[in-house]
C-alpha cells in the first residue's frame, strides 16, 4: 500500500508547478520546436529535485531568516526576464527568425541550458513555493516527510516530461511563421508580467 504522504506530496507539488510560469513557457517553446527537449526537461526536473530536498532538509528556514537572498533573486530575475521578453518580442516582429519548428538556425545546447537554469534559479517564487512551502508541509508530515518529498519529486518529473514531450504534437499548428510570432508575442507578454510581479514587492 502506498503511504498517504506520497499522494499529498504529488498533489501539492503538481498544484504548485502546473501554473504557466516563465520556466514552463520556455519548456513549452522548446518542446514545440523539438529542440534540446531532453536537456531542458532534465535541467528543470533536476533543479526541482534539489530544491525539494533542500526544503525538506530545512534550508527553507535559512531563506526565511535571510530575506536579502530573495531580494537579490528578485532583482536578478527581473533583469533576466526583461531581457528574455525583449528577445521574444524581437523574434515576434522579425520575419525569418522562426519560420517553422525546423528553424535553420537552432539554438545551441549551452544557451538552452543557461536559459533553463536562469529561469529556474533566478525566480524567487521557486524558493518560496518549492523550498519554503513544500518544505514546511513536508516537515509537518514528521516521519512521512521523505514520502512527501518522493511524491513531490514524482510530480515534478511527470509534469516537466509531459509538458516537454506532449507539446511536440502542437508542431503542426506552429508550422507557419505567423503562429510562431503569436507564441513569441504571448511569451513576451508573460515574461514582462512575471518580471513586473517579481520586482513589485520591493517598491511596496
Amino acid at each position: 500500500m502506498i503511504p498517504a504522504p506520497i499522494f499529498l506530496g504529488f498533489s501539492t507539488g503538481l498544484s504548485l508547478i502546473i501554473a504557466i510560469g516563465s520556466q514552463n513557457a520556455f519548456l513549452l517553446r522548446q518542446g514545440i520546436r523539438r529542440e534540446h527537449v531532453l536537456l531542458t526537461v532534465v535541467i528543470c526536473a533536476a533543479s526541482d529535485v534539489v530544491l525539494i530536498l533542500a526544503g525538506v532538509m530545512g534550508i527553507g528556514t535559512l531563506v526565511e531568516h535571510a530575506p536579502w537572498i530573495l531580494t537579490y533573486a528578485r532583482i536578478g530575475g527581473f533583469i533576466f526576464l526583461l531581457c528574455y521578453s525583449i528577445l521574444a518580442l524581437k523574434r515576434a516582429v522579425s520575419p525569418g527568425i522562426l519560420s517553422t519548428s525546423n528553424s535553420p538556425a537552432p539554438t545551441v545546447k549551452w544557451t538552452v541550458a543557461l536559459t533553463a537554469l536562469s529561469l529556474t534559479w533566478l525566480n524567487p517564487h521557486v524558493y518560496v513555493d518549492t523550498v519554503i512551502l513544500l518544505g514546511s508541509v513536508a516537515v509537518a508530515q514528521h516521519d512521512g516527510k521523505w514520502y512527501f518529498a518522493l511524491g513531490a519529486i514524482a510530480a515534478s518529473i511527470c509534469w516537466f516530461t509531459a509538458l516537454g514531450y506532449a507539446s511536440r504534437f502542437l508542431s503542426r499548428i506552429f508550422a507557419s511563421a505567423t503562429s510562431w510570432r503569436i507564441l513569441d508575442a504571448i511569451i513576451c507578454i508573460f515574461m514582462t508580467i512575471f518580471a513586473v510581479l517579481l520586482i513589485r514587492p520591493l517598491f511596496l
